[in-house]
This record gives structure tokens, sequence and C-alpha cells, in this order.
């Protein structure tokens, strides 16, 4: 019954999920945990969870086991959890465009005369892993698509948590259907993020018959994923994904923005966003609302994605294969097909219950 469960990038986000997993590994069925659709998701508890492979560029984290190196620098995740030895050595993955030039220092890339990377696709078999998570980098382009590739090669699923558009790309989409495996993306939503609360309010004013007229969302944080951000030529997708997470639900033109806005080192992993929403109502009368939200970053998507592991591990079991719409478009911001959220989650519940195919 077991979850075999691949890493690529073990910053943050993946020490976030680590711990969580370890975590509520004692967890009853009954029991309510923040951040997770179901303790039990169609007959998969989290304990259900093993990491069986991990991949980094970082030297300080490459060759120590998992448990420690989600504690390793620059990670800044909230540790809540005490793990154990995982017995999962973090294993030199290809650098390809994963480092931007100025993060080279801070991600503390490994020398390339000195250490050999591994061929993923290789470890992916070797492993029997089951998935990969892709946790790189904003703008990791060619990585992303070289990690989408391995999977095809070793026949493993995928999940991809960051912005760069796999799942939502027809093309590859249909690789994966070809290869008859399931693959869920792009870029994690968090339980209660910038997106979300973003949508929510977005979902509330077009509902109750408000014209939104322009709307913006600011985000600042102190971790490397928002050093990473400070580079331009990084953000296009990025910016395309939260914008159209929101535009989606608006049925005509506003004027919208939604990005990574500043780099606060002292922050660390906590994550400030600034909503705003201007738009007339009856009689053409203004409103405007202003939301500050304030969380810690990581833990944020880490309940998302052990939903999402399930969700993939169901598909592997029903032999589902291609994007898995519901689970995509409930824990995503840019999936293949952008609906409103309570749709989303009763498409989720379908497809526990196999009342929807993917």
């Amino acid at each position: 019954m077991s979850i075999r469960v691949a890493i690529a990038g073990i910053g943050n986000c993946a020490s976030a999920l680590v711990q969580g997993v370890h975590y509520y590994r004692n967890a009853n069925d009954d029991d309510r945990i923040p951040g997770l659709m179901h303790v039990n998701f169609g007959g998969y508890h989290i304990k259900d969870i093993e990491f069986v492979a991990a991949f980094d560029i970082n030297r300080l984290k490459i060759g120590k086991d998992l448990s420690e190196a989600v504690f390793t620098e620059p990670n800044c995740c909230y540790k809540f959890a005490n793990l154990p030895k995982l017995g999962v050595e973090v294993l030199p993955a290809p650098i390809l465009d994963g480092v931007a030039p100025h993060m080279r220092e801070p991600f503390k890339v490994y020398d390339e005369k000195e250490v050999k990377p591994v061929d993923v696709a290789e470890v992916l078999r070797k492993t029997d892993a089951d998935m990969l998570i892709n946790f790189l980098p904003v703008g990791s382009y060619k990585a992303s698509r070289y990690l989408a590739q391995a999977c095809l090669d070793a026949k493993v699923a995928f999940i991809n948590c960051i912005p760069e558009f796999i799942a939502s790309d027809p093309t590859w989409a249909g690789k994966f259907e070809e290869r008859g495996i399931p693959i869920a993306g792009d870029d994690i939503k968090s339980q209660i993020g910038a997106t979300i609360v973003h949508r929510a309010l977005t979902s509330l004013l077009v509902a109750r018959g408000v014209e939104i007229e322009k709307t913006y969302q600011l985000n600042v944080g102190g971790n490397t994923d928002f050093l990473n951000m400070t580079a331009d030529d990084r953000l296009t997708t990025k910016k395309v994904s939260k914008t159209e997470a929101v535009t989606s639900l608006i049925p005509y033109q506003a004027n919208a923005w939604a990005g990574p806005s500043g780099y606060v080192p002292f922050l660390n992993d906590t994550k400030i966003c600034f909503i705003r929403i201007e738009g007339k109502k009856f009689g053409d009368t203004p409103v405007t609302i202003d939301v500050r939200l304030q969380v810690e970053d990581s833990p944020n998507s880490a309940g998302m994605v052990v939903d999402v592991i399930r969700a993939v591990k169901i598909a592997l079991d029903r032999e589902v294969a291609g994007p898995l719409i519901s689970i995509s478009a409930y824990a995503f911001k840019h999936p293949p097909q952008q609906v409103p959220d309570y749709m989303a989650r009763e498409w989720v519940e379908e497809f526990i219950r196999g009342k929807r195919e993917r």
C-alpha cells in the first residue's frame, strides 16, 4: 500500500512535505488535520507515503540523508517535526537552468568538475518510484522538461509544482497519455495563500454582481524562492500563472496583475501578501477591498501536495493516463482546465469515489 515518491529540489517545500508526512503518520482516519482534504484519501493514508529518491544541486545536501538535508542551509522552513533517518541519500541532479547566475552561491551549487550528476530516469527505475515531484526553482524551463522526460522514460508519474507549463501543455500532456502514465500540475496552490484568497474574493464579487475594474496581488518573502525571483527573466510564467488563476474567474476584461514583488531577507519563510480589488456596484458607486495575508510559505503548500500524491497514486492504480483534470484544477494555479474552486473540490470527491475518470 506504500506510495513511493521521489523529489527533485530539496528546498523549503520539500522540507515541509517530508516533515508533514512524519508529523501526521499516526493520525486516525476521523482526525481533522489542517491543510488536508482527507486523512484517508481514497484508501490511502498519509503514512502510506514513502520517500525513495531525492535530487538536488546543493553540495551541502548531496550525500546526506533526506532527513538531514531538509534542514540544511539555505533552507529556513519552520521546523515542526523531528525526523528519523529515512535511508534516502540526496543525489546530485543535472544543473541545466535550475540555477540562475545570482543563485549559485546561495544554493551552494556543486562543482561540475568534481561531481557527476546522476541519470534521474535510471534512479527512478532502480528505486521503483511511483512518481516524481518537481520542486525546482521558478524559471527552471529546461530542467523541468528534463525531469518530465525522465518520468516518461522510466514510466513514472509526474507532479509539477512549479510554474513551468507541462501538465497544461497539450503536447506534453499528450506524451504522458500516450505513455500510459498520469501527470498533475502546474504550479501548486497553497492551503490559504495569496492565489486562493484572491480567487475567493474575486468569485464573491462576480457572484454578487460587482464589476471588477482592476486588481493586484503583491507578494514579498525572505526565502530562496523570493531571492531567485528577483531575476525578472525567471518570472514570466509565474506571473502568467498567478494572474490567470484570478482572471479566469472574471467573465469580462479587467486590469489585473499578480506576482512576486520583493525579497526581504529577514522574513525568512514568512510570506506577506497584499491584495487590492477595485470595482463598481449598483449606481456605479465604487467598492474597494484591501487585504493583508501573512503565512509561513512552505508548510502552506505541503498539505496540498500530500493530497495530490494520493490522487496520482489512485490514478496509477486505475491505469488513468495523461493530465489529471480534477486534482489539477483543485490544487494548482495553472491546471489544464480552470474551474471555480468549489467545482474543483466536487470533481476531486467524484474522482475519489470513481465517478469521474480523471
